[in-house]
């Protein structure tokens, strides 16, 4: 058989060979989610992604250097933050549509999400820039699903503006708010937010605080945005806190309070599924802002009844 020819060089006619490693098209910027406490939660793309990459734009350079050296990624970096972000977009989109591999990350999470990187992203937009997003952890939606709230409308409203009248606004605004809401607070102020929502939505509106995600000390904790406020405020709290509130009864539920006959047969469906019945009074009240001790008495009353007939 006649050797192959060696040059790499294709031969006349034939297309050239793609290389699996070839930079993204001009013009593209890579967005990768980065973890929000356990390296090892980086997917597999995003290591690669930040492996290959020509350049990574960094909230803070020393903190993602220590994840570009777990990955084993040699890029250089530049620093992209709330104080520069304006004037490194000209040098960005110039490195863009010159062809490099640039990576935009933040210290946790996805970019923009409450941290810099919009003012990129909106220009890279204007100006036909493709964004490749590259997913991955998330503190809000890994707080949603560890706070058994509802989950099937959710608003998402970052960090309550610290003080005046844009923070009482943003509070009336969520008290009224029938969605479940999740926001993050700083914890030095983690305690003064939850006594300011508890005045805002009510004592009882039910809540959850999540902190430490992912991390070795993580901690979920349930309960009224009274309970949780005063205990925030014992406690020394440490780390990054995400907070989620149940949504308000809309005053149109608050005329005509929720059918108990049929809170009660929500609750014995859960049961007849498997749910223990404690489980499932906790469940559906959370779901209609309900009390759950009433819940979980009216439930027995019904069975007492029933057994009675």
């Amino acid at each position: 058989m006649d050797e192959q020819p060696t040059s790499s060089t294709p031969p006349s006619g034939s297309p050239a060979p793609v290389a699996s490693t070839a930079a993204p098209a001009s013009g593209v910027l890579q967005v990768v989610a980065t973890p929000i406490g356990n390296l090892d939660d980086l997917s597999l793309r995003a290591a690669r992604t930040l492996r290959e990459a020509d350049l990574v734009l960094a909230e803070d350079t020393r903190r993602t250097g220590k994840l570009l050296a777990h990955v084993e990624a040699t890029a250089p970096q530049r620093s992209l933050h709330e104080h520069n972000e304006r004037e490194r977009i000209p040098e960005v989109l110039d490195l863009l549509h010159a062809g490099q591999r640039v990576v935009l990350v933040s210290d946790a999470g996805t970019p923009a999400v409450s941290d810099p990187g919009y003012r990129l992203l909106a220009a890279c937009a204007e100006a036909g820039v493709r964004i490749e997003p590259i997913p991955g952890p998330s503190a809000v939606l890994a707080a949603l699903v560890a706070s058994g709230l509802p989950t099937d409308r959710v608003v998402f409203d970052g960090f309550l503006p610290r003080r005046g009248s844009a923070r009482r606004q943003r509070l009336a605004s969520i008290a009224q708010e029938p969605r479940t809401v999740v926001l993050f607070a700083a914890p030095h102020r983690t305690a003064e937010d939850l006594h300011d929502l508890a005045q805002a939505c009510g004592p009882d509106r039910r809540a959850v605080w999540c902190r430490e995600l992912t991390k070795l000390h993580e901690e979920v904790r349930r309960g009224s945005l009274a309970e949780l406020a005063e205990a925030a405020g014992l406690e020394r709290l440490r780390g990054e806190v995400t907070l989620v509130v149940a949504g308000a009864v809309g005053s149109s539920d608050a005329a005509t309070p929720p059918d108990v006959a049929d809170l009660v047969a929500r609750v014995d469906a859960l049961v007849a599924e498997g749910t223990r019945m404690k489980d499932a009074a906790a469940q559906v009240a959370a779901a209609t802002d309900t009390s759950t001790r009433a819940l979980y008495q009216a439930v027995l009353d019904a069975r007492s009844a029933a057994r009675e007939r």
